[in-house]
């Protein structure tokens, strides 16, 4: 049922959380998981002053997203790891309604009802605007 699954993930404890769900769905279904990572402007903007070179800034992004990585790798699930740049609400909902996905999975980032309300989160956004089932893990 679940053959293709896209996990937008950030590296935070959120997204460490979605990514055993995912892990779940993708062997009850036999599927796959592509993993998207969106770098912002502002991010990207950060790094090239920090850091300066191409091979550090991929490095440290890897970095945040290893331990997602490493548990993809355990559970023997196949997946590819997306970066892309852009804006990650608008960004991860594009790339999942080209993509055909069966289900996108993110993590609750827990703002409250008020930083919802000014700010809006790239979970609400996703649920909102994607395509296919979206499952949202706190």
């Amino acid at each position: 049922m679940y053959k293709r699954i896209l996990l937008a993930t950030d590296g935070s404890e959120h997204s460490q959380r979605s990514t055993e769900h995912a892990i779940h769905l993708a062997k009850s279904s036999e599927g796959t998981i592509d993993v998207v990572f969106v770098i912002d402007g502002d991010t990207s903007k950060k790094d090239v002053l920090h850091h300066g070179n191409k091979f550090e800034i991929t490095k440290r992004r890897r970095e945040k997203i290893q331990p997602i990585e490493e548990r993809l790798e355990q559970s023997e699930v196949p997946y590819e790891v997306h970066m892309i740049h852009g804006e990650p609400g608008p960004t991860i909902v594009k790339f999942a309604n080209e993509g055909e996905y069966d289900c996108a999975i993110v993590g609750s980032r827990g703002l409250n009802q008020l930083q919802t309300l000014v700010l809006g989160s790239v979970s609400h956004k996703i649920a909102k605007r994607v395509e296919c089932p979206v499952m949202i893990v706190k």
